[in-house]
């Protein structure tokens, strides 16, 4: 069961802004921005958290793209709630956005986890998109699980982090990780939008998957809500 009243979504973001001592990082602004857009014009009660809470950092911002500035200019992108203090029963899905910060402050913090624990496990649905799957390589279940094991996963590709130059500058190939835990990656063309539904989740391999993952995570939500 979705709750009852209001239908609200989580945008989650990093806190992470620095890309192993090479270059500045953070939450790719598309990747948040264009979903937030999408369900807020279908109806939805859009919040946002982040890591540390806060402003969060920020990268590859367009200011020639209106959704863009219209999510930075928006009070929940400026004073982000920290996950850790997030009241998960609220939410209907959460969608973790991408950005390279993730790599470093999602697969560790326990509220990232739990969060995309607690929504799944109530029916809800949990989206990632290019590097935001880096939440799912260590979120298990109840059960001790991962919520990835033998689920088809979309996420930013080995060879896409070859051709941006950092390949040897992240923790970790964010596909293989994945594949560890027991996913079955699907990677698509290059830069193209590629998506991936298996049951609940619903992840996208980089920033041209978000506006199209949104759509399906709505997809999925108004299956749940008929």
């Amino acid at each position: 069961m979705l709750s009852g009243m209001s239908k609200r979504i989580l945008i989650a973001l990093t806190s992470h802004d620095d890309l192993g001592g090479v270059e500045k990082t953070g939450y790719y602004v598309p990747e948040a921005a264009h979903p937030w857009e999408i369900f807020r014009q279908a109806g939805y009660e859009v919040d946002v958290a982040s890591v540390r809470g806060g402003e969060p950092p920020q990268d590859g911002f367009d200011p020639d793209d209106p959704a863009q500035v219209a999510f930075l200019a928006s009070p929940e992108s400026r004073d982000t709630a920290r996950l850790a203090d997030v009241d998960a029963s609220r939410y209907d899905a959460v969608l973790y956005a991408g950005g390279h910060g993730t790599m470093w402050d999602f697969p560790g913090d326990p509220g990232v986890l739990r969060v995309g624990r607690e929504v799944y496990e109530r029916g809800g649905v949990v989206a990632a998109v290019c590097h935001g799957p880096a939440a799912l390589v260590n979120l298990t279940l109840s059960d001790g699980s991962y919520l990835v094991a033998g689920k088809r996963v979309a996420a930013f590709t080995n060879e896409e982090e070859e051709l941006r130059g950092v390949a040897q500058v992240v923790p970790f190939l964010l596909a293989d990780e994945l594949v560890d835990r027991g996913a079955k990656h699907e990677p698509g063309p290059n830069w193209q939008a590629q998506v991936v539904v298996d049951d609940r989740l619903v992840t996208g391999q980089n920033p041209a998957s978000a506006a199209p993952l949104a759509e399906r995570v709505l997809e999925l939500l108004a299956e749940r809500w008929a």
